[in-house]
């Protein structure tokens, strides 16, 4: 069995909406242009024709994805957080290493993870080790650079 796909309100609304995009507008915009270039004679040496269809492939399969992720997931609002003394699924967590210096993540979806804006998936080493963690605590991880400790300095929720 799959873990569950847990997601922020925010992250599925983004998946749906590229969905949306993908499948009302820019597919059927991509058939029309597929079908005029089919209709301008040989199809082998025709750029636009297979373009085209490469890009098709590209979107329908892109939709598959986004199709499966969304039935999989599992919304959690991380404002309705039951134990905010804690770091569980959308927490805004600052820690510090062993040298002090501070970093501020926010425990995310999988699939809305971006490093460089502080969100890091819930399956990632660092939010696995961060789980349950209270302030004050540390916790030791694993990293490709080696293993290093952190020690939670604040943890924030949305809306409170």
């Amino acid at each position: 069995m799959e873990r569950p796909n847990y997601i922020t309100p925010a992250g599925y609304a983004a998946l749906r909406a590229e969905y949306e995009a993908l499948f009302a507008k820019e597919r059927p915009a991509l058939v029309d242009t597929i079908a005029w270039a089919a209709g301008n004679g040989d199809r082998s040496e025709n750029g636009d024709y297979i373009y085209g269809r490469k890009r098709l492939r590209e979107i329908d399969r892109r939709l598959g994805w986004l199709s499966k992720r969304m039935k999989a997931a599992k919304v959690v609002d991380p404002a309705q957080a039951p134990d905010r003394a804690r770091v569980f699924f959308g927490a805004t967590v600052t820690i510090a290493d062993e040298d002090d210096n501070h970093r501020t993540l926010t425990l995310v979806g999988d699939d809305e993870a971006d490093a460089g804006k502080g969100l890091i998936g819930w399956n990632a080493p660092l939010a696995r080790a961060l789980r349950g963690a209270a302030v004050a605590d540390l916790r030791r991880v694993a990293l490709p650079a080696g293993e290093r400790e952190y020690e939670v300095i604040a943890i924030t929720y949305p809306g409170g």
